[in-house]
């Protein structure tokens, strides 16, 4: 007998009535063969879409709120030695992953400070991940940049390799508040890279931070109120964390430097998007908000909803199916061991389903909507059969709407960052303990 057959004799309750205890019927595998179809391995990730991240690590500078792994200065054999072992990394992993034929709708360039590399690098690594991956026509191509970094020539180059969006991250627009973060920009450097970034065609993103050093309502609001004259089609907000491995860190541990309360922050972020609101800038993500609703970004949001997307560089991360995966995030080693021919993987995960379902629940919430209905469908269980409780009391607390098929944040929610998809990712892991 096989397992079908033993399904069939279920009783509602779940216990077996029909079957007689026997040694017979070894299962080899389930679902039973008979179900399955003819396929090939080409079969098997064609079509199945892919997004690219691609990591340059070096900055002008370390700004003082940065936690993230960087190289200060750009010497340019050490920039062209990191470039050719990445383009070496992307031509040994298209192949030892089955990347070739799947094809690739984002690029996105972070970092780091990707404009401060030469045109000519930026040529190297496209004209590589062209010819040893699919990309699409049409495909999204987003670059990082400084605002300080982002000459004319560099911009001209990245006009001529497609470039789609650009990100300048700008931070404030007051003077004062730049300073204090340790950057080398100005407003008026921000407007002068706003207008280059403008010159490729470009859709063009501003990041601001919330609750940087010295940041008052009146610092904050003149941030707001310029950015939202500059007009541009998407504006991002970031919050302000600490890190213990930042400059912030340990000027505030030796009471040189006040940052705003989690309270104040809060208040600054409830201003901006009322700000944003009366200026018709709507959020498609609880952190960007973009112009009438407009210009959606493509590359996060996919990786949101769980799509896979493959890392290059040093330190950079990434998923392919259940699995989670990181480089090395040390440069010297990174570098060796691609010029040894070893792709640079240093630590991964594989996701359980219980960890795929939080997984989805964080990110996707990021969205602002969840689709409860895709959720039904790819685990075989509804959203409020296993969080129904944490649900209806973020609902009554203000925080969501649901039906049965989507789950919404409100202002409240959006305001709140990742709190409601902490919350049902918090329940739904204790709920299984």
């Amino acid at each position: 007998m096989n397992t079908d057959q033993a399904h069939s004799r279920t009783s509602r309750k779940g216990f077996i009535t029909n079957l007689e205890p026997s040694r017979r019927g070894f299962i080899t595998n389930y679902p039973n063969f008979q179900h399955w179809k003819k396929t090939t391995a080409e079969e098997m990730t064609a079509g199945e879409p892919l997004n690219i991240y691609v990591h340059i690590p070096f900055c002008a500078q370390q700004c003082s709120y940065c936690y993230y792994r960087t190289v200060k200065g750009t010497r340019k054999s050490e920039v062209d030695r990191y470039v050719n072992a990445l383009c070496r990394e992307i031509e040994l992993t298209s192949a030892y992953f089955g990347l070739k034929e799947r094809p690739v709708v984002s690029v996105y360039f972070g970092g780091g400070t990707p404009t401060l590399v030469t045109g000519e690098n930026l040529t190297q690594i496209i004209e590589t991940l062209h010819k040893n991956l699919n990309i699409v026509d049409g495909y999204e191509f987003t670059v990082e940049g400084e605002p300080v970094t982002l000459i004319q020539k560099k911009a001209d180059a990245l006009k001529e390799l497609g470039v789609t969006r650009i990100s300048l991250g700008a931070q404030s627009l007051a003077d004062e508040i730049i300073k204090l973060s340790g950057r080398q920009d100005t407003e008026a450097k921000i407007l002068k890279a706003v207008d280059i970034a403008r010159s490729t065609g470009a859709i063009v993103n501003l990041d601001l931070m919330s609750g940087l050093a010295g940041e008052t309502p009146e610092t904050w609001a003149y941030t707001i109120k310029r950015a939202i004259e500059i007009g541009l089609e998407s504006i991002t907000v970031y919050k302000m964390e600490l890190y213990a491995n930042t400059q912030y860190y340990q000027d505030v541990r030796k009471n040189n430097l006040k940052l705003p309360t989690d309270e104040e922050e809060l208040e600054l972020m409830r201003y901006a998007m009322e700000q944003f609101e009366k200026a018709r800038y709507f959020p498609w993500g609880f952190i960007t908000f973009t112009k009438e609703g407009r210009y959606e970004h493509v590359h996060s949001p996919r990786i949101w909803r769980g799509e896979d997307f493959y890392p290059y560089g040093t330190s950079a991360f990434g998923r392919l199916g259940n699995w989670l995966f990181q480089n090395t995030n040390e440069i010297e080693k990174y570098i060796s061991r691609l010029e040894s021919g070893e792709v640079p993987i240093s630590r991964g995960h594989h996701l359980s389903t219980l960890e795929e379902m939080v997984r989805g629940l964080v990110l996707e919430m990021k969205l602002i909507r969840m689709d409860l209905k895709k959720f039904r469908e790819r685990y075989g269980f509804t959203l409020a059969s296993l969080c129904g409780p944490a649900m209806k009391q973020l609902e009554s607390e203000g925080f969501i709407t649901f039906s049965e098929d989507e789950l919404t944040l409100t202002s409240k929610g959006i305001l709140h960052g990742d709190y409601v998809g902490k919350s049902l990712g918090k329940f739904l892991v204790e709920s299984q303990m």
